[in-house]
């Protein structure tokens, strides 16, 4: 069976939304799973339902990735968002389309062509999600290096790379799951203004016309299908091979720390997903929103689910007796508490836990 592209995806039939040609726009640290199903699925919203008109250009933050396979693709791939939403099964199909390749800058055609990228009047936006460990200031590194190993030693040369062209300022958008992700990442990229004594019109530049934007991020992202008889069934139902088919659940917020008027800057609220997606002054309450709803739904009932015999969330779900006590330790004991608005917290607390009702499970 023919592996996706665009040709094959136009021969199979597929009448969802398709954006083949746009600017690319945002250069994008990391070409995995979760940013597949989670950064470039916004974006894709956003050029279907604000006409935004951009692409991605996803960069692999170690030697080994997908580029290769990303770029056989022509960028394109298969996303499913699984899950529950007010009571209802989800099992939601959209092919992505707004990436528009990968590049690895450990070959040095890839790090040209990243720096190309940089220097580009089409750039607006960086965003990253480099793991946990990505985010360090390594003072191995060197300006010179192609490319240097840490992650802010890669932004750095691309951020000069930028500055040395005379173009404008960029949006960065850390998704690295640390706490004030974009503060110390900053952080890292002055210490090497400092250690290759860069010039300080370039120390202005990353300091004053960039913006660096903490944020929160709020996926659960299983992956690719392991069981080959679900993707051989998925390939026929298809009518094409896709070895980048992405998983997540159909939950989803991204919340970025910033100026609210980024809201007006960014294509999600124009998108309609302001609800999902959206800038916010300050976003510890929502990060105290996610640990103590969703984290702490899991923690409050999990030591009498297990004695009682169940190994897996979705049975708790459906149990009457699990489902209730949770529901109820939500309701009286956490979303009262939580300095947001109530509504917006009840939305959350349905959208994690479910209804407040459901039938005993079956054995």
């Amino acid at each position: 069976m023919d592996t996706l592209n665009y040709e094959v995806l136009a021969k199979s039939g597929y009448n969802g939304y398709i954006l083949k040609n746009a600017p690319e726009k945002v250069l994008q640290f990391g070409e995995g799973n979760f940013l597949r199903a989670f950064v470039d699925y916004w974006f894709d919203l956003a050029n279907e339902k604000a006409d935004w008109n951009g692409k991605c250009v996803l960069v692999q933050p170690i030697a080994p990735g997908l580029a290769k396979m990303i770029n056989e693709q022509e960028g394109l791939y298969t996303l499913y968002l699984r899950g529950s939403e007010n009571g209802k099964k989800v099992d939601d199909k959209r092919v992505i389309s707004s990436v528009s390749r990968c590049l690895n800058p450990y070959e040095e055609e890839g790090f040209k062509q990243m720096m190309d990228v940089a220097a580009s009047d089409d750039l607006e936006i960086i965003v990253s999600n480099t793991t946990e460990a990505g985010i360090v200031y390594d003072p191995a590194c060197k300006l010179e290096d192609v490319p240097a190993s840490s992650f802010p030693g890669k932004l750095t040369q691309v951020l000069y790379h930028r500055y040395k062209a005379g173009k404008k300022g960029i949006l960065m958008l850390a998704c690295e799951l640390i706490d004030n992700n974009g503060k110390e990442l900053l952080k890292c990229v002055n210490q090497y203004i400092d250690q290759w004594g860069l010039d300080d019109g370039f120390r202005k530049y990353v300091n004053e016309d960039c913006t660096f934007c903490g944020s929160l991020v709020d996926r659960i992202v299983p992956g690719r299908i392991r069981d080959p008889k679900e993707v051989a069934e998925l390939e026929q139902k298809h009518g094409y091979a896709d070895p980048l088919l992405d998983v997540g659940e159909v939950f989803g917020v991204w919340v970025i720390e910033g100026d609210t008027k980024l809201n007006d800057v960014l294509p999600f609220r124009k998108a309609g997903l302001e609800s999902r997606v959206f800038v916010t002054p300050d976003m510890s309450p929502y990060k105290k929103r996610k640990v103590r709803i969703l984290n702490g739904a899991h923690t409050g009932f999990v030591l009498g689910a297990y004695l009682a015999g169940f190994d897996i969330v979705r049975d708790c779900m459906h149990d009457a007796t699990v489902l209730g006590y949770m529901n109820k330790m939500l309701l009286d004991e956490v979303v009262p508490i939580l300095p947001l608005d109530q509504e917006d917290l009840q939305e959350v607390r349905r959208r994690c836990a479910g209804p407040l009702q459901q039938p005993v499970r079956q054995p």
